[in-house]
């Protein structure tokens, strides 16, 4: 194996891929990334066995192929350290990699590529395919819902369901719920549903491109999905498991509804939530008509308020939430208002953004 690239063009498939493979390893195999040069394309892979990234570039001269794996994170210093547009050249010699540029040479260790662990997808299975700026749009207004390690491990991912011509992204942790779709997509007359894993979702966001006219092709096998998008191909688990019903969280027929300026609200959140209990960052909400007031305390005896204007002309309401689940919907919407729905103080309130009709909120609220 012998290639020479541009610091820039290895730089940005490396970063790419490196994020995948975890510091900690049982396996020195799954620390190293596997490079590939074949018909004139360099191809870099990283595995955590869960999931594998994969990332390919044509800038490069080619003068032997070959393969084998290198230390990430060690390959991935190297190439950061070096200064901008400087000119790489990499050669395998025997068991190691010589990387050189300028005045500068090292030798990394390296395993063999036989070694390295490989997701075999299914030659057929569900496709879609999505344009990248709507995925992204789509992981950004729900992920966020997402579990952390909840032993209901459903929870610790993304439902992604799809209907005649409609795909819906759905994540919830019990006490708050995401759900957002877009319609016009070609994905066949009958109904699916997938879960994806928390670290597949978050590669799939890191692969999607800002500002991007690709689209993605998404692949589903019984066990994996794969997410095609220029140059970068994601293979990850699916969750074995069924989603709960979902929809039974929405809460309906509300009788007391706020509109008001999605920032100001926000803002306000945040100042009264510096306050709030550092465990159960609990904030009370006053409505009443015209005001939404804002309280927040902690075992320290001190506290915040605020109030911001607002459209709402109903009963008053004292109402105890997550104040961090509060600002995480606020930032998710780009609307300028925020329209919210209330049915009593111990019922889950309804978020939506009234320029984005595909999208709904719920929270549950805290005992006060």
């Amino acid at each position: 194996m012998k290639f020479s690239i541009e610091r820039e063009a290895l730089l940005e498939p490396l970063q790419l891929v490196s994020n995948v493979v975890e510091r900690r390893q049982t396996l020195p195999i799954l620390s190293n990334l596997l490079v590939v040069i074949e018909d004139d394309t360099l191809s870099l892979t990283g595995t955590d066995q869960e999931v594998e990234l994969s990332a390919r570039t044509s800038s490069l001269q080619c003068d032997e192929a070959g393969e084998i794996t290198v230390p990430a994170r060690k390959f991935l210093e190297i190439c950061r350290s070096l200064p901008d547009a400087a000119h790489i050249k990499c050669r395998l010699k025997k068991n190691r990699l010589t990387i050189e540029s300028g005045r500068f040479i090292s030798n990394l260790a390296t395993l063999p590529a036989i070694d390295f662990p490989n997701v075999e997808m299914a030659a057929d299975g569900f496709v879609i395919r999505l344009p990248a700026k709507t995925l992204r749009r789509l992981l950004a207004k729900t992920s966020f819902a997402m579990a952390q390690q909840d032993v209901r491990y459903f929870f610790n991912g993304v439902l992604l369901e799809t209907e005649a011509n409609l795909v819906r992204f759905v994540a919830t942790n019990g006490q708050r719920l995401a759900t957002s779709f877009i319609e016009n997509i070609e994905t066949g007359a009958d109904a699916q549903q997938f879960i994806l894993p928390r670290k597949g979702v978050t590669e799939l966001a890191r692969l999607v491109p800002d500002n991007s006219d690709l689209d993605v092709e998404l692949k589903f096998s019984s066990n994996h999905m794969q997410a095609h998008c220029g140059q970068a191909t994601l293979i990850t688990k699916l969750i074995d498991a069924t989603y709960p019903d979902y929809t039974r969280a929405i809460p309906e027929g509300g009788d007391k509804i706020l509109q008001g300026d999605r920032v100001q609200i926000k803002e306000a959140l945040r100042r009264t939530a510096i306050l709030s209990n550092e465990m159960y960052r609990n904030v009370r909400l006053i409505l009443e008509p015209g005001r939404l007031g804002m309280h927040a305390n902690n075992p320290l005896q001190e506290e915040a308020e605020e109030s911001v204007t607002v459209d709402y002309d109903g009963d008053s309401l004292e109402i105890g939430f997550n104040v961090g689940y509060l600002i995480d919907v606020m930032t998710a919407m780009q609307g300028e208002k925020v329209r919210m729905v209330f049915s009593d103080a111990n019922s889950a309130c309804l978020l939506t953004d009234p320029d984005d009709i595909n999208s709904s909120y719920v929270i549950s609220p805290m005992m006060l």
